[in-house]
């Protein structure tokens, strides 16, 4: 796998955990919702070690939250953090991708 491709699964990555973390936010009211999230750090392990060729990210329940009596157990202060951590990772990931880019461009005129 060369360094775009992973970086494109990287951004497709980012991009499904942003949507899991606003689909979050946008049930805080919805009685009986549970969280979820996606375990960014292991699907990506898996890609980059090549044991799954393609990201089949799963949004799974988070544990461990405090329930209100609704049995909802959004919290909006870990969704904001979450949300402004995959807003970071995917800026992250554009610029190494413009550097990737930049790089070959400047392989190609060097080469002429």
């Amino acid at each position: 796998m060369n360094a775009i491709d992973f970086l494109e699964r990287y951004l497709s990555l980012t991009s499904q955990r942003h949507t899991t973390v606003v689909t979050n936010m946008a049930n805080i009211d919805t009685p009986g919702y549970r969280t979820r999230d996606v375990d960014f750090r292991s699907e990506l392990q898996r890609v980059a070690n090549g044991t799954q060729s393609s990201l089949q990210s799963t949004a799974r329940e988070v544990r461990g939250l405090i329930e209100r009596p609704d049995g909802n157990n959004v919290n909006l202060d870990r969704e904001g953090m979450a949300l402004a951590e995959t807003q970071m990772q995917y800026r992250t990931a554009v610029q190494l991708i413009r550097s990737e880019f930049h790089r070959l461009l400047t392989a190609i005129n060097e080469g002429k």
